[in-house]
C-alpha cells in the first residue's frame, strides 16, 4: 500500500487585502507575481520580498489587471499553510524564513543584535522544501 500524497496548501488560511507599492506611477506587484512572498512596504501596502526583508505572507490574487495601475488590491495569505518560492540560503524543513530576493524566501539568520525590537526577523516553520524552487511552511 502507498502512502496517500497530503496537500496541505491553504489548511488554516486567513486572508488580508493591502494596497500595492507602486514606484514611478506603476504597481510594484504585478499578475505574474501571484504566489510569490510579499513584505508590507508602507501604511497598508505591500510590495515583493527583498534580501533580508521580514516576510509577511503569500500573494494570491490582484483585482483588476496590470494595466490598472494604482487602482489594484492584493489579496496575501498570512496565516496558515503556504507554498512560496525560495532562494539561497536554502531553507530545510524545520527552519523559519526571512525575505528573498524578487519574491522569495531564504533560511533565516540566527538571532542577533541587529533585529528589530520583539525579536528576530524570521516568520514561520518549513515544512516541506521541493529541491531549490519552493518551500511549504506554516505562518
Amino acid at each position: 500500500m502507498t502512502i496517500r500524497e497530503q496537500d496541505l496548501e491553504g489548511l488554516g488560511a486567513v486572508y488580508a487585502s493591502f494596497e500595492i507599492k507602486q514606484t514611478g506611477g506603476v504597481d510594484d506587484l504585478k499578475d505574474e507575481d501571484i504566489g510569490k512572498a510579499v513584505k508590507i512596504i508602507g501604511n497598508n501596502q505591500v510590495g515583493p520580498t527583498t534580501d533580508g526583508s521580514v516576510f509577511l505572507g503569500k500573494l494570491v490574487d490582484l483585482s483588476l489587471t496590470d494595466a490598472d495601475a494604482g487602482k489594484r488590491v492584493a489579496t496575501v495569505q498570512i496565516k496558515g499553510v503556504l507554498t512560496v518560492p525560495i532562494s539561497s540560503t536554502y531553507p530545510e524543513v524545520g527552519d523559519r524564513v526571512v525575505g528573498g530576493a524578487n519574491g522569495t524566501v531564504k533560511k533565516a539568520p540566527a538571532l542577533t543584535g541587529y533585529d528589530p525590537a520583539g525579536g528576530n526577523l524570521a516568520r514561520g516553520m518549513v515544512i516541506a522544501v521541493s529541491g531549490t524552487s519552493s518551500c511549504t511552511m506554516t505562518v
